[in-house]
């Protein structure tokens, strides 16, 4: 008996023993495992727990212009963060707090009390500038902290306003550009973690860790800011003289759908957006506005008909009595008593409603219609723009000959500023219809290498390069010769159309209340700008769009294509002169002559006269360049010369 115990024993022992080996095998496996396989996410885990974050928020990405002029960019705004657990006094804390803030000491008090683990305090602490952040600095209250955000600044402040857009106090775009592309602008945001205990008391054997921000990408517009600067100028005078209910401009480079400059009025300063309410800021004319265009839709109509071969705007004749017969109403003329007989040339000078409404009668309906379609009408232009607008036209089906005539004119439709914009761009060009379009490139924020790029898209040929040829021959005329004298431009050639279209209300149409509108192109034989210009119901001035617009487009245009580096000139069409018309003329060349000599002269020039001596020496400006009679003529003198 004794002898089969001990083998038992002996037994159990050994099995014993085998087991804790097995035991002691598992147990280092399995520590082996964690140590070495969810060692790291253990840690992650840990750190998460012990950690708290202390936000850097990205920069987004600066907007420029296309020559790289800074539109958009960002400034230093610090927030206050507090740690709820870690304030020591909170009623101290909130009374310090909201002395440096300007804030309610309870608002303050609540919100450094909630029961979270990390609090922005809001308004009052979020983007405060640099000198309150120091002041809290300074009163290094335990559980507050500075954290460094930023915010959107616009130098420029109302300029290109409705296109940039802004962004909210979250760096969030909200409209425009901002809104637009605001994933690419926005970034990613880094922090700077601290660890605490389950009290919410930091950790002092931990090093804090650091997580850079990744900034948002830098984005390079079509815009021109010298055009955009050109064009704001002109629509701030425009305000000054004619007090108008709104007004708005588009400068378009034709060949590509390039937007070189856009801005509508009332505009805003978007830094300070806030104090305007959202139908100014929200309503950027030039894409979202819909009205009947007027007289510049003729522009579709005349390109319709020379593309069909309806019309020879030098052999094909049309006499105006002020009226034609349609459908058994008159459409007049605006001239009283007509224009006579007239070529087509001159229908187009004059901007004759009744030789418009025999061209649609040429055309058709259906293929007329084909054409305001071909051209864009009636759908969206794709700009990268949020709030575009599509226009209303004329289901075809319900089409008469009433309606027809008055579509071929420019009334009973209604299309968008951007819409007509690229239409005569592609009338222009040669025939090619683009998509307009505003982001250019963009670009890495550190080094300025491009990542990626918008080009040119061609949605279609609409009509041939002869008959866009003709297009711009007539309208380079109406400049110079007929209704769109006033965007003449000495050494440019400059090609436009006049519009003036009846406001409607309740299905009637006001008076005395127009939209006037002028587009115009240059240099006419081939163009690098388009501009449009629209001013709704200017005040105290006759309601017509070649003496509003028209004046406004060729300042914009003239200025613009100096700016943009183009030369002026001598090839073009001469005007022909109003009695309001100041004649141009070629400077001489006085260098070398006496004052007593130049009185002789009698040139229609003022005089302004520089040093002493009987000889003019040199003279400003330079012999050969064109000026209006009676500019100033500087003239600087000396001794005369053996």
């Amino acid at each position: 008996m004794s002898k089969i115990t001990r083998t038992l024993v002996r037994r159990r022992l050994l099995l014993a023993l085998l087991a804790g080996i097995a035991l002691t095998l598992l147990l280092m496996v399995r520590l082996g495992y964690v140590q070495f396989s969810l060692g790291g996410w253990l840690t992650e885990e840990a750190e998460e727990s012990w950690s708290r974050d202390l936000p850097f928020e990205a920069e987004r990405g600066e907007i420029l212009d296309r020559h790289d002029e800074v539109l958009a960019t960002n400034v230093s705004a610090p927030s206050v963060l507090v740690v709820p657990r870690q304030i020591e006094d909170p009623v101290e804390t909130a009374e310090q707090l909201a002395d440096v803030l300007d804030a309610e000491q309870q608002d303050v008090y609540e919100q450094i009390t909630e029961n979270s683990s990390m609090v922005r305090l809001t308004p009052f602490g979020r983007k405060i500038d640099q000198d309150r952040a120091s002041e809290v600095r300074e009163q290094r209250l335990p559980g507050v902290y500075i954290v460094e955000d930023n915010k959107r600044h616009y130098p420029n402040g109302e300029h290109l306003s409705h296109v940039l857009g802004f962004a909210g106090i979250d760096n969030q775009g909200l409209t425009g550009i901002e809104k637009q592309y605001d994933e690419r602008l926005q970034g990613e945001s880094g922090h700077v973690s601290f660890f605490s205990d389950a009290q919410g008391q930091r950790l002092p054997d931990m090093a804090d860790q650091y997580q850079a921000p990744q900034n948002g990408m830098n984005v390079r517009l079509t815009i021109d800011d010298q055009v955009q600067t050109i064009i704001e100028r002109e629509l701030d005078n425009a305000e000054a003289s004619y007090d108008p209910d709104g007004a708005l401009a588009i400068a378009m480079d034709p060949d590509n759908g390039e937007i070189l400059g856009m801005a509508s009025r009332p505009h805003y300063n978007p830094d300070d957006y806030q104090a305007v309410s959202p139908e100014i800021y929200d309503q950027n004319r030039p894409i979202w506005s819909t009205y009947e265009p007027g007289s510049t839709f003729k522009i579709i109509t005349l390109a319709s008909a020379l593309e069909e071969n309806e019309v020879d705007l030098d052999a094909d004749t049309f006499n105006d009595p002020g009226y034609i017969e349609v459908a058994g109403e008159r459409l007049r003329c605006w001239k009283k008593g007509g224009h006579g007989q007239q070529t087509y040339l001159e229908v187009v000078q004059n901007s004759c409603n009744p030789g418009f409404v025999q061209l649609g009668e040429r055309l058709g309906t259906e293929t007329l219609f084909d054409y305001i379609d071909q051209f864009g009408f009636g759908e969206r232009t794709g700009i990268d723009l949020e709030g575009e607008g599509t226009g209303i036209l004329f289901d075809v089906e319900n089409v008469g000959p009433l309606e027809r005539s008055t579509t071929a004119f420019g009334q009973g439709v209604s299309v968008t500023p951007i819409q007509q914009v690229t239409a005569v761009a592609a009338a222009v060009n040669g025939g090619t219809l683009y998509q307009p379009f505003i982001a250019k490139d963009w670009l890495d924020p550190e080094d300025g290498v491009v990542l990626d790029s918008q080009t040119p898209m061609e949605k279609r040929q609409v009509i041939s390069e002869e008959a866009s040829s003709e297009v711009r021959r007539a309208l380079e005329h109406v400049v110079a010769q007929g209704t769109g004298g006033g965007a003449f431009v000495d050494g440019y050639r400059v090609g436009g159309k006049t519009g003036t279209a009846q406001k409607a209300q309740g299905g009637r149409y006001l008076e005395n209340n127009h939209i006037v509108s002028f587009i115009g192109f240059a240099p006419a034989d081939d163009p690098e700008i388009v501009v449009y210009v629209a001013i709704d119901n200017p005040k105290e001035t006759v309601q017509f769009g070649g003496v509003v617009a028209a004046p406004i487009v060729g300042n914009v245009i003239g200025d613009s294509l100096q700016a943009m580096g183009v030369p002026r000139r001598d090839d073009q069409i001469e005007k022909e002169l109003t009695w309001s018309d100041v004649p141009y003329l070629d400077v001489p060349d006085v260098t070398g002559l006496t004052l007593r000599e130049l009185h002789d002269a009698n040139y229609p020039l003022n005089l302004e006269v520089s040093g002493d001596g009987e000889e003019i020496y040199r003279q400003s400006p330079a012999a050969g360049e064109r000026v209006e009679e009676g500019s100033t003529m500087r003239l600087y003198m000396r001794e005369k010369s053996d």
